[in-house]
């Protein structure tokens, strides 16, 4: 099962590595990752497979909101399909 990871907000020094080890802390799968600056916004788009975790996807998006607040970054974690119909034209 595939999910989209989306991290927004003011550029800082440690935002990939947060995210990556938290991910991995849930047995996540970073598949595809695709990362920009925006004048001085930090936008990341992360695949991941989180067919071998154990945490749910709503799990997952409550301790990635978490991660980010103490970042001071919006993190959101979405199922492929749900992310797919939100951002059809």
């Amino acid at each position: 099962m595939k999910a989209i990871v989306t991290v927004l907000g003011h550029d800082r020094i440690g935002i990939i590595k947060e995210v990556s080890e938290s991910l991995a802390s849930f047995n996540v799968n970073i598949e595809d990752i695709s990362q920009t600056l925006m004048q001085n916004y930090f936008v990341m788009i992360m695949m991941t497979d989180v067919s071998s975790s154990s945490y749910s996807i709503a799990e997952m998006n409550v301790r990635l909101k978490e991660v980010g607040e103490r970042l001071g970054m919006d993190i959101r974690m979405q199922h492929e399909d749900i992310f797919n119909c939100m951002h059809r034209i």
